[in-house]
């Protein structure tokens, strides 16, 4: 069995971030081969301080023949903010999504929640399997949808971004991306490798993926607060946002 994220620091956020990292982790151990993958040393588990808060991050990862990257971070600073983020890199070869997911959790109430999986190729759609599939799904009725970032082009329009007003939405939104999850798991065992010249045009989405990623200001500037410049830009190079040579 493959080491899971700490479950002293998962009982510690918020119950949605808790369960939500129980769903993900799950998930992959059900469909997927997983195998470790390795993180700089001194990038795994990390402590500092933030506005005099104690601030913790912890960073699983995993690969599969599939996906190049599957990883999962939770964050907690001090009693005012928790923080899930998780993204599947492709293996450029199979021409697959980029499936992304993030929650934040302020003073104990959940202000953004947000999922979606991302198209990689050059027309910036989901493959038709893909676009069936989560098409049949039930939909839910968030009250409070929250608007895109301006460098949101990279999200498909099955993207999900609200602001959950109840326990309902919150369950709602952990089954949504456990719908996510789910299909993009079982298709990826179903996807043969691509040509030299597809697998170009995926590399080439995944690596727009990240360089717009790269953009949220909000996350990179807590990490600068906490540990400097220099630290910041390696942590969101080397680890959030790894650009695939």
């Amino acid at each position: 069995m493959l080491e899971t994220s700490s479950p002293h620091l998962r009982e510690q956020l918020h119950p949605l971030i808790h369960q939500l990292a129980d769903r993900v982790l799950a998930n992959w151990h059900e469909y997927l081969d997983l195998s470790p993958y390795e993180l700089p040393e001194d990038l795994g588990y990390i402590e500092g301080r933030l506005e005099g808060e104690k601030l913790i991050i912890e960073n699983r990862c995993y690969q599969t023949p599939q996906f190049r990257k599957m990883h999962l971070e939770l964050a907690k600073v001090g009693s005012n903010l928790d923080i899930l983020h998780c993204v599947m890199f492709p293996n450029p070869e199979y021409g697959l999504p980029m499936f992304g997911c993030d929650i934040v959790s302020g003073r104990g109430a959940i202000s953004a929640a947000i999922a979606d999986l991302s198209p990689t190729n050059a027309e910036r759609i989901l493959p038709e399997s893909y676009r069936h599939a989560l098409a049949e799904l039930t939909p839910f009725d968030f009250s409070q949808s929250r608007e895109l970032p301006e460098w949101g082009d990279i999200f498909s329009e099955y993207c999900l971004f609200i602001r959950p007003s109840d326990a309902q939405e919150e369950t709602a939104f952990i089954h949504r991306v456990s719908d996510f999850l789910r299909v993009h798991c079982q298709f990826s065992l179903q996807f043969t490798k691509l040509s030299e010249q597809e697998r170009l045009e995926h590399l080439a989405g995944q690596q727009y993926y990240c360089t717009k990623q790269q953009q949220n200001d909000k996350t990179r500037r807590v990490l600068e607060k906490a540990f400097g410049d220099d630290w910041a830009e390696r942590y969101m190079t080397q680890v959030l946002f790894d650009i695939p040579s």
